[in-house]
């Protein structure tokens, strides 16, 4: 399974004292160099902590896999096209939000989303959408002709009970196979760390899980460079 590693935290800690440092293209090519498969960076209309120039630095310099996670705006329509990342994950945004706290409802916002959709494919980036894993968000992507969704493991992964974590993890499952029967390439992420990922690993239609948090915060113990390496070895592990 591949990992998308996610930069924006090194961002926020940035921010934190308005500072120029720590530089997230430098996380993302010590990601890279440590094994990550790509780089994941999510641009806020607030820009909290990931800007445009992060954003192009980031496109220059590495030599894997860049997606942008952003919300479906005109604004960062614009964004997007200026950049050219090779993947666009729309998401939900709310300003007064920590950080993303579900899925994008495809179904309620067609309309809205078909247009950007075609301009974002037209300029040749593959568009997926983040969705809680629910068959009807996913029947709905598949029919605006997204071909890739990145299912919210949110609730798994903060499931307090034994009870609710198993079926938050069989609602994954089962996203994941319907999003196959679907035609759709199936990734995941949100609240996935180094304890709770092997059984998300271990279902076989997830392509690539997006890791950025519990990367960040274990990079500021032992370096980004063994927090990768650990974290490729944990997704290396599926059977």
């Amino acid at each position: 399974m591949r990992l998308s590693v996610n930069v924006d935290h090194f961002a926020t800690l940035r921010q934190a004292r308005r500072s120029n440092e720590p530089e997230p293209v430098l996380a993302a090519l010590l990601a890279e160099q440590a094994g990550a498969h790509g780089i994941t960076a999510h641009i806020r209309g607030d820009r909290r902590h990931i800007n445009e120039r992060d954003l192009k630095l980031i496109r220059a310099v590495i030599k894997t896999k860049m997606t942008v996670e952003m919300a479906a705006t005109e604004e960062m329509k614009a964004v997007a096209l200026a950049v050219r990342p090779d993947v666009v994950c729309l998401v939900p945004e709310r300003p007064e939000e920590l950080t993303t706290t579900g899925g994008l409802n495809v179904l309620a916002n067609r309309k809205a989303l078909a247009p950007h959709v075609s301009a974002l494919t037209k300029a040749g980036i593959r568009v997926c959408v983040f969705v809680d894993p629910e068959p009807r968000q996913i029947t709905a992507a598949a029919g605006l002709g997204i071909p890739q969704i990145e299912l919210h493991t949110g609730l798994y992964a903060k499931a307090g009970k034994a009870e609710a974590r198993a079926k938050a993890l069989g609602d994954v499952r089962r996203a994941a196979a319907w999003g196959v029967k679907h035609g759709l390439e199936v990734t995941a992420g949100h609240d996935i760390d180094y304890r709770n990922a092997g059984p998300i690993v271990a279902i076989p239609p997830i392509t690539e899980l997006s890791i950025g948090f519990a990367i960040v915060a274990r990079a500021a113990i032992v370096g980004i460079g063994r927090a990768v390496r650990e974290m490729v070895a944990l997704l290396g592990s599926r059977p």
